[in-house]
């Protein structure tokens, strides 16, 4: 299985940063997401990790550190949460690292409103 990498841009859409390492199950998604076709940009990282599931099956840890995310990506952010959630109810080792501002108390909120809505154990890491 090949890692997934895409180097972010901020020229018109704000790109974030992707690193998929197969062989550590380190997942980092950095940077800041407003893109014009957010569900496109997000379908390779779904099926990144869903083939990483499915086929290696090692420990996941999955490290957010997104300063900015618009509405769309909200809910693509949702989804691949969805699927770590489903790994560790199937018994899989999933760890959720979201690094944020402590002084965005609107990420703080979102963060714990991704807790709500997956069940997963995210921790909050301000810096």
């Amino acid at each position: 299985m090949e890692d997934l990498i895409i180097e972010g841009s901020h020229k018109n859409y704000f790109i974030p940063s992707v690193n998929f390492n197969s062989k550590t199950g380190i997942c980092e998604l950095s940077g800041e997401s407003f893109l014009e076709d957010t569900v496109e940009f997000y379908k390779p990282l779904i099926s990144w990790l869903e083939q990483y599931i499915d086929g290696v099956k090692n420990p996941i840890a999955f490290i957010i550190k997104l300063t900015y995310f618009n509405t769309s990506t909200s809910r693509c952010i949702l989804d691949l949460l969805n699927i770590l959630k489903d790994y560790e109810d199937e018994n899989g080792e999933v760890v959720v690292n979201w690094h944020y501002d402590e002084n965005d108390s609107d990420m703080e909120e979102d963060i714990e409103d991704y807790i709500i809505d997956t069940g997963l154990d995210i921790n909050l890491i301000p810096f």
